[in-house]
């Protein structure tokens, strides 16, 4: 399982990560410490180390004499993080305009015209999929490490529900609605407007995690 210059429990943690991030470790579930050994062939120690990380990063929760499990987002948590997260991938939308060059909206365009293709085709993970590259592309295209490395230490954590907000009622077409603006602040480079259309952005997905949640709460009391 071990590649070249990369530690044994550092795998073990992307591993475990990328579960977390598929759904395929949902929040709460309990992670079992036996079975990834075994799965792995690996001893308690790697896999401790791994799990330390997924604490750090706030992935992990662990509990004394009892292990640890995917930690579960509050209401609170996301109306905590959500703010933050407008605020500085509105402002990595903003430096992503100053820089911008023929080829990156280009590379943009191509990223565009397959969210496109992801709604017509009304695949939410394809969507999801698209929608975090360019994300991620507008956070590179915006060259400041210090605000890309903020970014993802934030995101990790809102990536535990992101998911969840395009299933909320007409969410999926709002969200294309508002990449497609986003896009077309970037083409005219508009610095200013494309902050705005970022943080609106965002703070929809906030609104719409919301919205489901509260619907599924009154699902459940009913």
């Amino acid at each position: 399982m071990k590649t070249p210059h990369v530690s044994l429990h550092q795998e073990v943690a992307d591993w475990v990560r990328d579960q977390i991030f598929e759904g395929q470790l949902a929040p709460g579930a309990f992670i079992d410490e036996r079975d990834l050994c075994t799965r792995f062939a690996i001893s308690r120690t790697p896999l401790r180390e791994a799990l330390k990380v997924l604490c750090a990063e706030g992935l992990v929760v662990h509990e004394p004499r009892v292990g640890c499990s995917v930690r579960v987002i509050s209401r609170q948590d996301l109306d905590d993080i959500f703010p933050m997260v407008a605020l500085l991938e509105g402002r990595s939308a903003y430096e992503a305009a100053l820089h911008l060059k023929a080829v990156d909206l280009e590379a943009l365009g191509i990223w565009q015209s397959r969210l496109e293709e992801a709604f017509l085709a009304q695949d939410i993970a394809a969507y999801y999929r698209v929608n975090l590259a360019i994300h991620e592309a507008i956070i590179v295209l915006a060259d400041n490490v210090w605000l890309a490395q903020t970014i993802s230490d934030l995101r990790k954590i809102v990536r535990l529900s992101r998911l969840q907000q395009l299933h909320a009622p007409g969410r999926l077409a709002q969200s294309l609605e508002e990449h497609r603006k986003i896009f077309e602040c970037l083409l005219r480079r508009d610095a200013l407007a494309a902050q705005e259309a970022m943080r609106e952005h965002i703070n929809h997905q906030h609104a719409a995690l919301t919205q489901l949640a509260d619907l599924t709460q009154r699902t459940v009391a009913v």
